[in-house]
């Protein structure tokens, strides 16, 4: 193998750089030449590329974001599109390509293998954890930590003025960072689209809970972290709902994208790493339509398809320790 390639596609993920360095400097030391396009499969698109040596990815293990950028790309899903992008991989000797992304960046790469010859990989980077065949993905536990350490400010806060909070933490349509950020801050509850019932349940549960709490401990602070999108008319409007019916005044706090930024913590820098070096290795033993991966210590290659044809579960330990702190508190 002669060159390699790689990209990042879809939503930055604290670590991407730390596997593009990985990705860099192993294949330097099996003396390939390696390309990085930017801005995701719309540099694939354009021929956006640049050459990548040692130097390029110097000092860039501890940034977040990407050196390569990253975008969505709708026009990629068409089959002209592939076409394109195969002919401009061609053109620079591409042999593998390598995508750090999500379920939508691995739906990207599997699309192109239908029309393109080389080796494709996918190496899991998203903060959300919801890639199948993987313990944890680049950038989830930096998100965790992100996320607690606000919990944790807007605590003093509740504490010091008795209020309600309502803490929305990304996750789209998993809620893995709900629960564990939950967990580690000692939240009152969580909200997550797993464990989700009718809204009428959920409020009427959470109202509850306060009663509970207040009867146990008086006026108090009270943490609700809840996942985006979860509450139809959006957290804001629960907020004002709950203000109205406990007569506690309820804030919400959107923490948004600052989850997604930030220098990654050790745990991201190592499996990026390992992801990225590992990733190479598999190309040259001829891997392709894979993801790269690691469950329990174990590197692993699992088909593409895998990552989003089967839906990847919350730790149900987790989920039990939650559910019986929560009953725990609502005992006369």
């Amino acid at each position: 193998m002669r060159k390699i390639a790689m990209l990042t596609s879809g939503g930055d993920a604290p670590g991407m750089n730390a596997c593009i360095r990985a990705i860099v400097l192993t294949s330097l030391r099996y003396g390939i030449e390696v390309f990085g396009y930017r801005h995701g499969y719309n540099g694939l698109l354009e021929q956006e590329y640049l050459g990548l040596r040692a130097k390029s990815v110097a000092n860039i293990i501890q940034r977040g974001g990407t050196i390569l950028h990253s975008a969505r790309c709708l026009t990629f899903k068409s089959d002209d599109s592939a076409k394109i992008a195969a002919k401009n991989l061609d053109a620079l000797g591409i042999e593998a390509l390598l995508v750090i992304g999500g379920d939508g960046s691995f739906r990207g790469a599997k699309h192109l293998s239908n029309h393109w010859s080389g080796q494709v990989i996918g190496l899991p980077g998203t903060i959300d954890n919801d890639i199948y065949g993987t313990d944890a993905t680049i950038g989830y536990y930096t998100a965790i930590e992100t996320a607690l350490e606000s919990i944790d400010k807007v605590r003093d806060t509740a504490d010091a003025f008795e209020r309600i909070f309502l803490i929305e933490v990304m996750g789209r349509h998993a809620g893995f960072i709900g629960l564990n950020a939950a967990i580690a801050s000692a939240a009152d509850q969580v909200m997550v689209p797993e464990l989700s019932r009718s809204c009428e349940d959920e409020l009427e549960n959470i109202i509850n809970h306060i009663e509970a709490v207040k009867k146990r401990r008086g006026n108090a602070s009270y943490i609700v972290v809840i996942t985006e999108n979860l509450w139809p008319d959006g957290v804001t409007k629960l907020a004002e709902v709950l203000t109205q019916k406990t007569k506690v005044e309820c804030r919400p706090v959107i923490l948004g994208h600052v989850q997604r930024g930030g220098s990654p913590v050790s745990q991201d820098r190592v499996l990026a790493t390992k992801l990225g070096a590992f990733a190479v290795e598999s190309a040259l033993k001829g891997e392709s339509g894979v993801m790269v991966s690691e469950v329990n210590q174990q590197l692993k290659c699992q088909p593409l398809e895998l990552s989003w044809q089967q839906q990847k579960e919350l730790d149900p330990y987790l989920v039990k320790i939650q559910q019986d702190l929560f009953d725990f508190i609502k005992r006369p």
